[in-house]
């Protein structure tokens, strides 16, 4: 039932996203209309999609220009090279306003035609993570193909992403290569160092109407639920349903903790941070710790075993380039849900840890703090539910909570009362029961 849940809950976010369309800005588009596409945030495959959609507008419609607002720190190598090839195949003419053009952010920057840098702007820092000798190696080729497309200096271009290529004027032997604005220009990479209305006057767009290209809603719900501070709210909700589940068993607690997990995940494998291992193994996880809830309680492995699975699918989730944001994520989360379920433990009437009644009030007819159970004293009953430390008994068709010493009791194991504490009851197995039976 879970896994047919995830299943169909990332199947629908993928088909909202094929179903949706894009929200375009007043007026048509045409001759002496520009697209402006931003790169803003993190590069993920729905930059992507908006990236492509774009383009093929901008032809389909006759636009003059399409210009890139760049600000970004970088984000998926695949993603970016994605939109590295819809830019250079465009037959739109493509220019660029740079005001930060970090990793796969630079990449996008150099398949524009033209490029005019802003006033304190900075391209470059494109060194891949993981850092490999086949990854740097691809992406320095990928660069540098890129920079001497249009004419730029290709060994500055490969500079930015490896350490080992030599430009002494302007980094250090085996740093990576990050241009100022003023750099940029006097080498070549960018045309000029300008504000935003100078540079659509050097693009030759000043009296251009100009039209932004937007996310449709798809995009839009898959790019806020990957932020590092949305994901660690799914995931505490993830958390705090499945330790609830450990407690109550009814179901609805470990569904919707499987639901907002699943939404974690359908999102990042939207977004392109995630693929179908790292959501093989999160559900893994997850069966391993209803197993241990449902099937094999007290034994530890597989709940231990599900525990170290799902943080991992976790923690994968995010993309290697992002595995601090995903540990942040995965810290908040714990903190959250551990905080949260704290609270339900001494708040929550029906929680299985119920807290020492406290008498804060005095008793009258409308007001009973809680009734008189002495005499279910020595009765022997059946454990309704599993008893881990507390679940119900019942006691002559009587169900009852019960709690036991410490001990976890199957479902269905005879028990009797060994002492009554107000409103607690304490249990213990009926080994007399047990064997004559």
């Amino acid at each position: 039932m879970f896994v047919r849940r995830l299943v169909a809950l990332v199947c629908l976010i993928v088909g909202a996203a094929a179903s949706c369309m894009p929200v375009r800005a007043a007026g048509g588009s045409g001759a002496g209309t520009v697209i402006v596409i931003p790169i803003h945030g993190t590069i993920d495959e729905g930059m992507a999609h908006l990236v492509e959609r774009a383009v093929a507008d901008a032809k389909t419609s006759g636009a003059q220009a399409i210009v890139l607002d760049v600000n970004t720190y970088g984000g998926l190598v695949a993603a970016g090279t994605d939109i590295r090839d819809a830019l250079i195949t465009s037959s739109v003419p493509v220019d660029a306003y740079v005001t930060r053009a970090w990793s796969a952010g630079a990449l996008v920057a150099l398949s524009a035609h033209r490029i005019v840098m802003a006033p304190g702007s900075s391209i470059g820092a494109a060194q891949p993570i993981p850092k490999t000798d086949k990854t740097v190696s691809a992406l320095r080729s990928e660069f540098a193909a890129t920079a001497d497309r249009y004419h730029r200096n290709a060994q500055l271009a490969s500079a930015m992403v490896d350490g080992n290529v030599d430009v002494p004027a302007y980094k250090a032997p085996g740093a990576i290569l990050t241009l100022t604005g003023e750099q940029a220009q006097s080498t070549g990479i960018a045309e000029a160092v300008a504000s935003e209305g100078d540079a659509y006057r050097r693009f030759g767009l000043a009296s251009a109407v100009r039209e932004p290209a937007a996310y449709t809603f798809a995009e839009q719900l898959a790019r806020f639920l990957t932020n590092p501070d949305v994901s660690g709210f799914l995931l505490s909700i993830g958390f705090l349903g499945l330790l609830i589940e450990l407690q109550t068993l009814h179901g609805i607690a470990g569904a919707i903790g499987v639901l907002a997990l699943g939404l974690f995940f359908g999102t990042h494998v939207y977004a392109g941070f995630s693929n179908g291992f790292v959501v093989a193994l999160a559900i893994v996880g997850v069966l391993l710790i209803l197993v241990e809830l449902h099937v094999l309680p007290g034994h530890g492995v597989a709940g231990i075993s599900g525990v170290v699975a799902l943080g991992a699918a976790v923690l994968l989730a995010f993309g290697l380039p992002f595995l601090f944001g995903g540990l942040q994520a995965l810290g908040l989360a714990i903190l959250i849900s551990a905080f949260a379920f704290w609270l339900l433990q001494r708040w929550m009437p029906d929680n299985a840890f119920l807290r020492r009644l406290v008498f804060t009030g005095a008793q009258g007819p409308q007001y009973v703090a809680s009734l008189d159970h002495r005499a279910l004293l020595g009765r022997s009953g059946v454990a309704l539910s599993y008893l881990r430390p507390a679940g119900i008994a019942t006691f002559d068709q009587e169900r009852v909570d019960v709690l036991t010493e410490g001990d976890f009791v199957p479902a269905g194991t005879p028990v009797r009362v060994t002492r009554v504490e107000g409103a607690r009851i304490f249990v213990a197995p009926d080994d007399e029961r047990s064997i004559s039976a």
